[in-house]
């Protein structure tokens, strides 16, 4: 749940950036290019990024002109000068950076030296890009507490060190593509914010920033690292577990680096947890005003726009702002940059009762950050006329007294949300969301993601889920046949359903054999404990009158095909030495799924429709919940030392 805040306000914003622009056909004299390969690769990345220039801390010979601490320094003098406040009216500091000048001791307290700050509290935020969230939050709640009158939060990213030629030539200058791509797409930077108890903003006298509520989720329980400096390629050896750092280096785990096929899944994840606090109320009725997100590509733009549009919380692009083209990406550093930026150029476009929403995916290991401002008046009087008209919620209202406006479909419908339709979408998103995570921290899809899966155990899953599979058609029959009155018109959609489910199993019976399963006899065949409580429950449900529920099912049996299974295929094919042959199933159901979304779509729409009782929603998504439990308990039987290809 997002932290509130009733009394804390940004006051002022600074930026420092290390020296003059460096434009993209300048960068070979800082970050060179170490042979064929990587110069072809500079000039795609620079094509998909957008960014046009960026600032480094380092000469062309590779010496450092400033050091993080240095930049961080400048940032907080920026917006202290901003403000007219000086260093000693400050008494706590939160750093956020992926790392500072020394390995210890914190970041924070190296920057309070550089300065020479009079005795503070501290607190050094490690991470990446969403780092700087949790310094500002941490700040903005000495804050709200009262603990400290004014705080300071402030990120700093220095990455070109990493990337200069001498650092590659142990390698010679041969390494990775995840090691490479990072070279094209950081730079340094810092920023700063200063937290108070209401001062006007420096360009905007009249006016006044608040901070209405933080929010920051990892889910680094569900996924593998993504990117990392100190691991070796295959994550497999710390830096630390090398006879020396010399041989660490050699090996590559002083590389920073990042899993592109990765990246797609940030946005996801960090999509479905905006909507899950729109769910719950956060979100002010009159939507988003302002946004800046930071993206470390324009080639992600779209893909932000777009799984906000599929969820209904689309903002408008008039209103998205970002300085990447001109300021680069600095990591930790960027929104804070880009929120200072915005303040000094574009204040004229703040009105009393604005909303800014700031956004940071991180790809460390996933973690989303969303920081919500609201502009106030800076005069008494014009502030209460303002609050008295709409202003957000200080705390999580219940999901139901948000406004329909506010309420979303799930983000892995392709469709935008009928209308009626929103609350209910809005649950099963949330549901989605929560059985997604789970399923992702199972010993499958770990193992799966960590490319330990061998083919037996490949063969194995097959073995358990080709019963599954076929008694999709019969449950979904014997539902349809189950619907009288009125909803017997809905038993035809479900019967279509079921005719293109007939003969999946036979798909996938055929892959298991491709793989090496031996057993020719479905019959001899078994689920899982969990598959085997699952089908219960289904022909169970199936059988009572107007089982309208079945729907909810639907939703997560397929969903599961249109999010999951896609995420898997490429690493399975990576993993294992199998031909096309073996994964059929698997990718029949990646590229068709959505479709049969869509058809699902039109059953709620109708059955809702229909619904005289007002009870259609609650058993739809009551099913899918209990649905989304029990597969999710499949998925975790599959590698059981007990579960077998065939019965004994």
């Amino acid at each position: 749940m997002p932290v509130a805040y009733s009394q804390v306000y940004i006051e002022s914003a600074g930026h420092f950036m290390p020296g003059a622009p460096i434009a993209n056909d300048g960068m070979d004299a800082y970050v060179a290019p170490l042979n064929r390969l990587s110069e072809r690769l500079k000039r795609r990345i620079l094509a998909e990024n957008g960014i046009q220039q960026r600032h480094y801390a380092i000469a062309p010979d590779g010496s450092t002109t400033y050091s993080n601490a240095q930049m961080a320094k400048g940032a907080i003098e920026a917006a202290l000068a901003q403000a007219a406040r000086p260093i000693a009216d400050i008494g706590f500091l939160a750093s956020g950076s992926s790392g500072g000048d020394a390995l210890m001791p914190g970041f924070a307290s190296m920057i309070q030296g550089e300065m020479a700050a009079p005795p503070m509290e501290l607190l050094s935020v490690h991470g990446v890009c969403a780092a700087s969230v949790g310094a500002l939050q941490s700040a903005a709640l000495a804050v709200e507490h009262g603990t400290h009158a004014h705080a300071l939060a402030v990120a700093s990213e220095m990455p070109s060190r990493l990337f200069k030629r001498s650092r590659y030539a142990s390698q010679g200058y041969n390494t990775d593509f995840d090691a490479h791509f990072l070279r094209w797409m950081l730079s340094d930077g810092a920023g700063a914010v200063l937290l108070g108890q209401g001062a006007a903003l420096p360009q905007r006298p009249d006016l006044r920033l608040k901070l209405r509520w933080t929010h920051q989720r990892s889910f680094a329980g569900d996924y593998p690292v993504c990117m990392q400096l100190g691991l070796t390629h295959d994550r497999q050896r710390s830096h630390l577990d090398f006879p020396s750092w010399a041989e660490a280096e050699a090996a590559g785990a002083l590389s920073l680096r990042q899993d592109i096929r990765l990246l797609p899944h940030l946005f996801d994840v960090c999509i479905h947890e905006y909507a899950r606090i729109a769910h719950q109320g956060w979100l002010p009725a009159r939507g988003i005003d302002h946004f800046l997100c930071h993206y470390s590509s324009e080639k992600f733009i779209p893909v932000v726009d777009e799984l906000l549009n599929k969820a209904q919380l689309s903002i408008p692009r008039e209103r998205w702002w970002s300085n990447l083209a001109w300021r680069g990406n600095t990591g930790a550093a960027s929104i804070f940059v880009m929120l200072a930026e915005y303040l000094q150029t574009e204040h004229e476009r703040l009105k009393p009762g604005d909303t800014m929403l700031c956004f940071v995916p991180e790809s460390g290991r996933f973690t989303a950050g969303y920081m919500l401002l609201e502009v106030e008046p800076s005069t008494p009087a014009a502030q209460a006329t303002t609050r008295s008209a709409a202003a957000p919620a200080q705390r999580a209202p219940q999901a139901t007294a948000a406004p329909e406006s506010a309420l979303i479909a799930p983000p892995h419908d392709p469709a935008a949300a009928p209308t009626g339709l929103a609350p209910l979408l809005t649950e099963l998103a949330s549901i989605w969301h929560d059985y997604r995570s789970q399923v992702w921290r199972t010993p499958l899809v770990h193992r799966i993601h960590s490319g330990q899966l061998q083919q037996a155990d490949y063969v194995r899953w097959m073995s358990q889920w080709v019963p599954q599979v076929r008694e999709g058609s019969l449950w979904m029959r014997e539902g349809a046949a189950s619907l009288t009155g009125a909803y017997a018109e809905l038993a035809a959609l479900m019967g279509v359903h079921a005719s293109e489910e007939q003969n999946d199993f036979k798909i996938l019976h055929q892959d298991y054999l491709n793989a090496g399963g031996t057993e020719t006899d479905i019959n001899q065949l078994r689920r899982n404990p969990g598959g085997e409580a699952l089908n219960s429950y289904l022909h169970s449900l199936a059988a009572t009158p107007n089982p309208i529920g079945l729907l909810g099912a639907i939703y997560i049996i397929e969903g599961t095909g249109q999010r999951i299974v896609p995420s898997l295929l490429p690493l399975l094919r990576q993993h294992l030495a199998l031909g096309p042959e073996c994964f059929r199933f698997l990718e029949y159901h990646g590229a068709n799924d959505e479709d049969h979304l869509e058809r699902w779509l039109l059953a709620v729409q109708m059955v809702m429709a229909l619904d005289e009782t007002g009870k259609a929603a609650a058993a739809i998504a009551a099913t899918a919940r209990h649905t989304a439990a029990l597969y999710l308990m499949q998925f975790r039987h599959i590698l059981d030392a007990t579960a077998t290809e065939s019965a004994r």
